[in-house]
């Protein structure tokens, strides 16, 4: 068994490797810091520590309570909220713990963006309107009805008039904004007033964007009227995975926490609590200027590749206000293929990104594993250090393999000295600090 030991830690050094030579484009992660690393690292990793702070079913707890009570205070400095629960251990844990508080058991009902137009699975019913099984969480695991807020194709966004219209006739216990493709800001302000002529609650999952909204971007929903946000902690937020549940209501604070802990968790992977506790530090002391520069970064990069005949949607509207940009890559489907077949394609240069569905995908008869777009984020790459100039380099490469048609072992070649000057995590405390290095222990 110890050369299955070896040939674990072989793959996982191999991956490092992989990456440590690779552009990663993928919006939904990032990468840690060495600090956040160690706290991952810790004894921490294999602890229980069932409970609210201070109020723990098992003993010895007393540190791992130390921690947990940091991590909340930086949390609600951070986000400038009232009530912080960092004990879900994922956004979807946390969209169900929103869910129990907000929506009856079976038959509640829920409106949500659509998937296609970039809602989240954890978001959805268990059987589309037509019958299909799609398994989404909160039809599955919380047996709610979902109903679909209207969109509007030319402006990658909710229609709040239509949506509005939507809200006062289904009359939903809870309205969800917040999504998987995130370009612009959701109309939580606009509608949420609407939400309460109904009686409903409003939540926002923040799970892209938190990092943006903490760092004083994209916008403030709590502060909008949402009455609670969750996020992962692992996207716009570089830490570990994990999740986090937030609010600005006082008389919801016992109510949220008991819908956490004991209707969903047990313990809550500590060791995350306390490489988020470092994430929410580093993002206190360099959040702003980092995630200015995430945001530019996605600018830049949509506005390269246009110029060099990539259809980056949105031009009318700058691109974007995240950390994301959206490709129409339909014009490629007779030389190329589609979304699954150009992120293969692109893997083959070490570039790493994902394909998704457009907003008329569905309509126009393709499916998510060979949609009509590809989601690109900046996060990563900027966290490497990588500015404007180099969004134009990488542009080059997209063109060199879509456009020219270029061998991508070649450019593959190209992105390898391409990633020699990126070999440091910036925005953290620790200077200088490898990326993507395997640390061993033994």
């Amino acid at each position: 068994m110890k050369k299955k030991a070896e040939e674990i830690r072989n793959i996982l050094i191999k991956h490092g490797e992989f990456f440590q030579n690779a552009i990663p484009l993928i919006a939904s992660e990032n990468i840690t810091s060495p600090a956040v690393d160690e706290a991952c690292n810790s004894d921490f990793s294999h602890r229980y520590a069932e409970g609210w702070v201070g109020q723990r079913v098992y003993a010895g707890c007393k540190y791992i309570d130390m921690v947990e009570d940091i991590c909340m205070e930086l949390a609600k400095e951070y986000f400038k909220c009232v009530h912080a629960d960092v004990r879900p251990i994922s956004g979807v844990v946390a969209n169900l713990a929103m869910y129990n508080a907000f929506t009856s058991d079976n038959n509640g009902k829920m409106l949500i963006m659509p998937i296609p137009k970039g809602g989240h699975i954890s978001h959805a019913p268990k059987f589309t309107k037509s019958g299909m099984a799609i398994y989404g969480t909160a039809g599955t695991v919380r047996g709610l009805n979902i109903e679909y807020m209207a969109f509007d194709n030319d402006e990658m966004n909710i229609d709040p008039d239509a949506t509005a219209k939507i809200i006062r006739e289904v009359k939903p216990e809870m309205v969800l904004f917040g999504g998987s493709v995130f370009l612009f800001p959701h109309p939580v302000k606009e509608l949420s007033d609407v939400a309460k002529e109904v009686g409903a609650n409003v939540g926002y999952d923040a799970a892209h964007v938190a990092g943006l909204i903490g760092s004083g971007y994209f916008q403030d929903p709590l502060n909008e009227g949402a009455d609670a946000m969750t996020l992962s902690t692992h996207k716009t937020l570089p830490g570990p995975q994990h999740g986090a549940l937030l609010s600005n209501r006082e008389d919801l604070i016992d109510t949220l926490r008991l819908c956490t802990f004991p209707a969903l968790l047990s313990n809550h992977h500590l060791h995350n609590v306390a490489g988020l506790a470092i994430t929410l530090a580093e993002m206190l002391e360099f959040g702003r200027e980092y995630h200015k520069n995430v945001i530019d970064n996605a600018k830049a990069l949509g506005q390269a590749l246009y110029e060099r005949g990539i259809n980056v949607i949105m031009e009318h509207k700058g691109f974007t206000e995240s950390h994301q940009i959206v490709v129409d890559i339909t014009n490629f489907e007779k030389t190329i293929g589609l979304g699954g077949d150009i992120e293969r394609l692109v893997e083959e240069a070490n570039i790493v990104i994902n394909r998704n569905l457009l907003p008329w995908d569905i309509a126009q008869g393709r499916h998510y594993q060979n949609p009509g777009g590809l989601r690109l984020g900046t996060s990563e790459v900027t966290r490497l250090g990588m500015g404007k100039s180099e969004m134009v380099d990488i542009a080059e490469f997209f063109k060199d393999l879509l456009i020219d048609k270029k061998d991508p072992k070649k450019v593959k070649q190209d992105v390898l000295e391409f990633r020699k000057d990126f070999q440091e995590i910036k925005y953290c405390f620790q200077s200088p600090n490898k990326a993507h290095e395997y640390m061993k222990f033994y």
